[in-house]
Parts: C-alpha cells; sequence; structure tokens
C-alpha cells in the first residue's frame, strides 16, 4: 500500500510538473487560444466573419460574443430553452435575494449540461461505429501490380469522411484505381460514400470502357440518389508491365502527371456523378514512362489552410512536385503530407484530405 501511495504522489508531482512547464512553454495558452478559434469558425460563418471584421474591435467582439450566445440557444430543444430561462430567472431572483434560488439556478444549469452530454455521447457513440464500419471499407493492404507502384492514403476531417479511396483486382494483368470526392462532410457524405464504392466495385470488373462505366454508375445515383448530393470521381485501369493508363475522370481533380522534363495535368473530363442525366462522359488515356509519376488528390490537398486562412494551393502542391520525379510512390506520398503538415500547423483540419500516387517501375 506504501508503494502504491508513493507511487501514486510521485505521478501527481509529475502531472503538477508537467502542467507547470506546459504554462512556462505557452502550450496552455495556444491550446486555450486553438478551442476559442475552433468555437469562432464553428458558430460564425465565413460570411458574418467578413461582416463583423467592419466593425471597430471592442464592438466587435460584443457582438460576436452575442451571435455565439444566440447560436447556442437556438441549437436547444425547446424545453432545454425553457430550462435555460428559468435558470436566468432563477439567477436574477438570487441577486441579492434568498440563497436557495442561486442554487436552483446552478442545479437547473447541471441538468441543462448533462442532457448535452448525453446527446454529445450517444451521437459520439454512433459515429466511433461508423467509423469503424468506414475502416473497414478502406483498403487495408497496398495494392501490388508487376511495373506499377501504387500508395493510398486518405484522412477524414471528421470522425467519418465523404472521400474514396480504394482499388480493385479485376484479375491477374489489371487493376482499378479510385478517388473520389462527396459534396458534402459527415454521417451523411460517407454513407453516399460506401454506396459509391459497392455500386464501383459491383460494376467496374462488367466494363471495358471506361465511360460507359461513368454512366451506367451515374443512371444509378441519378435513379435512387438525392437531388443535393453529387459526387467526383476519378477511376484508373493499371495494365500490368504496361505505360497505357485508360481513365474515366467525372468532376474530380484531373491527375497531375510528373515527368522527367515537364508536369501535366490531364483535361478535367465530365460533371460529376448525380448531377445531369446524361453527361457526355470519356475515356481517356494516357501513357507513363518508367519513373514517370501520376498524382491524384482531393480538395483537402490544395485547400488545407493555416491559421491565417490561406490555402496550400495547387501552385504550392506543383512547386513540390517538380522536385519528385523518379522516387518512389511512397515517398512521394509521405513527403507531401509532411508539406502540407507543416503548412497547417496548429490549424483544424477542414476537410477530408486524400492522397493516391501511382509511379511507372523502372524495373
Amino acid at each position: 500500500m506504501a508503494d502504491k501511495t508513493t507511487q501514486n504522489s510521485v505521478q501527481d508531482k509529475g502531472v503538477s510538473r508537467t502542467f507547470i512547464e506546459d504554462l512556462g512553454r505557452g502550450d496552455l495558452r495556444r491550446s486555450i487560444e486553438k478551442d476559442l478559434r475552433d468555437v469562432y469558425r464553428f458558430y460564425v460563418d465565413e460570411q458574418d466573419r467578413a461582416e463583423f471584421s467592419t466593425i471597430h474591435p471592442t464592438k466587435r467582439w460584443f457582438h460576436v460574443g452575442l451571435w455565439i450566445l444566440k447560436s447556442s440557444v437556438l441549437r436547444l430543444t425547446p424545453g432545454r430553452r425553457v430550462m435555460l430561462l428559468v435558470a436566468a430567472l432563477l439567477f436574477l431572483n438570487g441577486i441579492g435575494g434568498p440563497g436557495w434560488s442561486m442554487v436552483l439556478g446552478f442545479l437547473d444549469l447541471f441538468v441543462i449540461l448533462m442532457l448535452e452530454l448525453k446527446d454529445k455521447l450517444l451521437a459520439e457513440d454512433e459515429l466511433e461505429t461508423g467509423r469503424s464500419v468506414q475502416a473497414a471499407l478502406m483498403p487495408r493492404e497496398t495494392p501490388t501490380l508487376p511495373g506499377w507502384e501504387v500508395w493510398l492514403y486518405t484522412e477524414s476531417a471528421n470522425q467519418v469522411g465523404g472521400d474514396l479511396v480504394d482499388y480493385i483486382e479485376l484479375d491477374d494483368d489489371r487493376l482499378g484505381v479510385a478517388i473520389g470526392d462527396v459534396a458534402g462532410k459527415g454521417l451523411g457524405a460517407a454513407l453516399y460514400m460506401a454506396r459509391l464504392q459497392s455500386t464501383l466495385r459491383a460494376l467496374a470488373p462488367l466494363f471495358d470502357n471506361r465511360a460507359e462505366l461513368g454512366e451506367e454508375i451515374n443512371t444509378i445515383f441519378r435513379r435512387d440518389g438525392l437531388a443535393d448530393r453529387f459526387v467526383s470521381l476519378l477511376y484508373l485501369q493499371l495494365e500490368r508491365d504496361s505505360g497505357e493508363v485508360t481513365l474515366l475522370n467525372a468532376g474530380h481533380f484531373p491527375p497531375v502527371v510528373v515527368r522527367e522534363e515537364t508536369i501535366d495535368e490531364l483535361d478535367r473530363g465530365a460533371p460529376a456523378i448525380g448531377i445531369v442525366n446524361k453527361p457526355n462522359f470519356t475515356q481517356q488515356r494516357l501513357e507513363m514512362e518508367p519513373g514517370d509519376l501520376a498524382v491524384l488528390y482531393s480538395d483537402g490537398v490544395t485547400e488545407a489552410r493555416d491559421d491565417a486562412g490561406d490555402f496550400f494551393g495547387e501552385e504550392r502542391l506543383l512547386a513540390h512536385l517538380a522536385r519528385m520525379y523518379n522516387l518512389p510512390a511512397a515517398t512521394v506520398g509521405k513527403r507531401l503530407l509532411s508539406y502540407i503538415n507543416v503548412f497547417v500547423g496548429d490549424a483544424p483540419q477542414t476537410d477530408d484530405l486524400s492522397l493516391v500516387i501511382i509511379r511507372r517501375s523502372t524495373s
């Protein structure tokens, strides 16, 4: 028992010492500032931020505080708004009056907080289940095909995401690689992404022409999809020991092809899946030489933001890629992630980020 008490005392001192060290380094201050920025960005959209920026700083924070308070109250259920009003009346009655009014007011607020926490924990449990299901659907291994290197990566901004990164082993000589981005975020986007993934896996082996594949997927999503939902899709098919790549681009960022002397971008292709009834899909062709790279990415790459709100951007992406010709696919992917993380710093991730690096092998 004495040993355990001594161990706990040492641990407590260690925690206190760590807290003091963090405070001295300014980590605690930065953590609080980050939380306040997150609250501000959550409750105040970009349009309102622009309007607030024209107000005098002193008045601005007063207006921002009232705006956040109003937004917080409106997010409560009607019953909890009544409870909050009762708590406010009890507090007012307790000023210079009976002490029990203050106590009842605090108890009322405590019950509201517990109810909100309960809802949050239930939602967290559901999202965690969704995240587990989504993780199970994602590729667990790096695909292999003689003559090619493929590196895949995706990271959700929230617990579940709307980006698709997948590969399909069509047979021993062909490999399909896909990246997609569902409009929107959260659980709804994740469910839509799972539907796209299952549809693509079922149909891709049945179509030799990528344009016909896109038409069939679009027909299904127009028939059974939601009016306000659409999804971009970039699907490539690689051939064993061949540099020819055929692809379908439905509204996604075109692949960036890094060659020894140049960096090229293909045409953007047709509209995204689910927007129009009969889009004009085309099957594009790409010839890659040994050492060439094809970089596929979602908007979470170019639209990654730093604390100042500046974007990582396409120009910065291309500048980094210009120095990566003939590097292994995994090295290219990890270096890009490192550059993005350094650029973003402590700023929160605002969108799902996905990367697919394809390299034509030199051996």
